[in-house]
This record gives structure tokens, sequence and C-alpha cells, in this order.
């Protein structure tokens, strides 16, 4: 039976989200007939934990679903035993990026995609837990999307054509498997930056241009600042609409992804501790490979949570948006490569060569640090514009200006040792018995 990993990482309380993609797993195994391992990694404080460990086990059981959750504990023990039969070098330095300190969205999602190789799963489809599903016209049933996931992933391009709304894949492509099937989000921003728009529209277009590559033209600069962050917009789903296509990274959300394992077992996302947007990685890979992707509009619901706003949830988050914003001048010129590499970036057997893209990532690493530093006098400026609690997250930003900058480009130092890392792990996953949590 073909077995696919549902993933929901936390460190937030979220038991509603919890029994909703519970839901969504039992939907898929009835459906589709697979074994659909519900695999939640919870790395919340001890009383969120607790209510989550209560909220799985009230969960009404369902044929074919495998519900798996693990603490912080539970997956280190997982990833120390993997790590260990891998025979990689620096085994506490490779712990440290699976399992940081730090919040990590690339991190936790790399951990699902081990487990999920361990437990023999063929995908691994990717939820959040500050989202929840749409309704069907009406107020009908929830949309989930691993209907579109389950019909389309690893199935050739092809085969998948008539089962689509409409194709827009380049013919070249069509004897490839579909590596990606996602959609987006509505409701609030993925990035929250809305606040900066409605204080000052001027100020907001010079800090969310810094996410922009410099050669792309004026016209589609301000078309990409506007569109940035904002998903599928508010229009509720009134029907499915899907296309076989290669999936712009700007099309789809990580909340709302799967992949096959011939993508994440030959790359993980990048470790980078406190940097939003980091766990976006593969979907570029997907792309500039062209590898074929299905685009669908089961958007998932988008909202903040209340955290975000205190002060102290203001000033972390203000400083993973500053390092969102110092790696993109790294994460650029990894994507102007593998956009230039297209389809060499595969392998014969059309695998992903794991090696050339931690060449380009390696390479990143070493461009001069003069551009980032600029971008943080750009949010210096800023936010001392926009005055109030921007200025205090300025003052803060400054006093670690040299700090943000080397791990900046630690990050991508690291994020290549791992994906040499990654060929060794992924297959050591074989060899770990007994996997019952």
């Amino acid at each position: 039976m073909r077995r696919v990993c549902l993933t929901l990482p936390t460190n937030r309380p979220c038991p509603e989200t919890i029994r909703a993609v519970a839901e969504e797993a039992a939907y898929g195994a009835r459906v589709f007939g697979v074994e659909v391992h519900l695999l939640i990694l919870d790395s919340s404080d001890a009383p969120v934990l607790a209510g989550h460990r209560a909220a799985v086990g009230t969960l009404p059981p369902a044929p074919g679903v495998v519900v798996h959750h693990l603490d912080e504990v539970e997956q280190r023990t997982f990833l120390r035993e993997v790590i260990a039969r891998s025979g990689v070098a620096a085994p506490d330095r490779v712990l440290d990026l699976m399992l940081p300190s730090g919040v990590s969205y690339g991190a936790c999602t790399n951990r699902a995609f081990l487990l999920a190789e361990a437990l023999g799963c063929s995908s691994v489809h990717r939820r959040d837990s500050d989202s929840r599903y749409q309704s069907g016209p009406d107020g009908g049933e929830p949309v989930f999307p691993i209907h579109h996931e389950l019909t389309a992933l690893g199935r050739k391009a092809s085969d998948v054509a008539g089962l689509v709304s409409r194709s827009r894949l380049d013919p070249a492509c069509a004897g490839r498997p579909v590596a990606l099937v996602g959609g987006s989000f509505v409701g609030e921003m993925s990035v929250d930056v809305a606040e900066i728009r409605r204080l000052d529209p001027a100020v907001y277009e010079d800090v969310i241009g810094l996410t922009v590559p410099d050669d792309v033209p004026e016209i589609w600069r301000r078309h990409l600042i506007d569109e940035s962050f904002r998903g599928a917009g508010t229009s509720p789903f009134t029907g499915d609409r899907t296309t076989l296509t290669s999936v712009s990274p700007l099309r789809v959300d990580m909340c709302n992804i799967a992949f096959t394992r011939e993508v994440y077992g030959r790359v993980p996302l990048p470790p980078a501790t406190d940097t939003i947007g980091s766990d976006y990685f593969l979907i570029h890979v997907v792309h500039d490979a062209q590898l074929p992707g299905v685009l669908h509009n089961r958007h998932i619901v988008n909202f903040h949570t209340a955290e975000r706003r205190s002060d102290a949830g203001f000033l972390a988050y203000q400083r993973r948006l500053a390092k969102f914003f110092l790696s993109t001048l790294y994460f650029h010129a990894v994507y102007a490569r593998m956009a230039a590499a297209g389809a060499e970036l595969l392998d014969t057997e059309g695998r992903i060569r794991a090696s050339d893209v931690a060449g380009f990532v390696r390479d990143s690493a070493r461009l001069d640090r003069v551009e980032n530093a600029e971008r943080l006098d750009v949010v210096d400026r800023s936010y001392r514009k926009l005055g109030g609690r921007y200025t205090g997250a300025a003052d803060a930003l400054a006093a670690e200006r040299e700090r943000l900058l080397d791990e900046a480009r630690d990050d991508m130092e690291e994020f290549a040792l791992l994906i040499d890392a990654w060929g060794p792990l992924t297959r050591a996953t074989k060899s770990v018995k007994g996997i019952t949590w």
C-alpha cells in the first residue's frame, strides 16, 4: 500500500488545527486508499505539549491513518540514531542543524522529510499550525488540498494532463513525473508586514523592495512588491481549478504544499534559524529544474497568532524578517544559477544533482557583504521613519548588526554542509527500525 506523510510542525497551541489535519488525513486514506502517516512534530513548551497530547488522544480512529506525535526529545532520539548510522562528519554539528535551539522553518520540515523516509512514505504533505481549511460552496465540507496532491504526485505528467482543468506545461517535460503539488492561502498576509503598508506605503515599498532581485525591470518590480506575501487574496473557494505547469514559487505557500521523495530525498531545506522564508527553497529547485507540478486553488486560510502582536513577539519577528532580507542576497544568486542550469540540474535518470546545488550554495557564501550592509541601512532608516515600536526594533537590529551579517553568511555555509550530508542521512533512515511513536 502506498504510504504518505501528512505533517504538521508546531511550536504553538493548535489543538483545533490538529483535529482539522487529522480529518484531512482520514479523507486521504478513505478516498485514495493510501496509508496516511499523520506526523505532528511538536516543539511546544510543556503545558502546550500536554494540551496537544490530549487533543491527539481524543482523535477518532480512522482506517488507514497512523498518528505520530513527537516532542523534541523523541525527535532528537531519532536524529541521533540516524546521524550515527549515516557516518557523516561532525555529527554534533549536523544534529544542531537538524534540531537547532532557535526557530527554524526549514529544520522542522527537514525532520519530517527524514521521518517520512524512515516510515517508507513516497511523499510529504505539509501544513502549518496558524492556518485552517476553506469550506466548499454554500458552507459545505472542508476542501482538503490532499485531494489534488494524491491525485497527481509521482505520476507522469502526460498521464495527469487529462485530470486537470488545463495544462501549461512545456511538452518537453511531459515524460517527467509530477514532483510538486501546491496551492496558496487566503486571508492575512503570509509575512506580517501589513501594518507597515498601512503606516507608510512609501516605506513599505522601500522595505519589501529588498526582496526583489536588482535586475528586475522597474515595472515588474512594483508589481512584485504589490503582490508579495498576499497569496491568493481573499476570494473564497467556489470550485476546483487545477493547472499542470512548472509551478512558480510566487503562486504557492509552504502551508499548502506536497513534494515527492525524489525531491526532498535529494536536497533538504535551508536550516537557517530566525529566518522567514528559508523553507521555500525546494519550490525553486523544482521550478528551475523544470520538473512538472500541479497548481490548485484549494487555498488554506492564513491567520496570525496573538503572540506575534506582543512586544517580545514583535521584536523576535522583526529579527526574523531582517534575516530574511539578508538571506535574499545569497538565495537570489543561487536561484539565478539554478535557473541558468535548467534541466541540467537533473542527472540522466531525472534526479536532482544535489552536488550542483550544494556548489551554488557554497559559492554564494563568498559574496561581498556590502550589499547586505546597505539592506540593514534601508531597514534602519525605514523603521525610524515609522516610529513607535519600530524605532525600538531599529535599535535592537542596530545592536546586532555585525552578528546578523555574520549569521546570514554562515547560514549558507551550513546549508551547503547539510546538503552534502543529506544523502548519507536519508540512506541511514532505512536501517532505523521500530518507529512506534
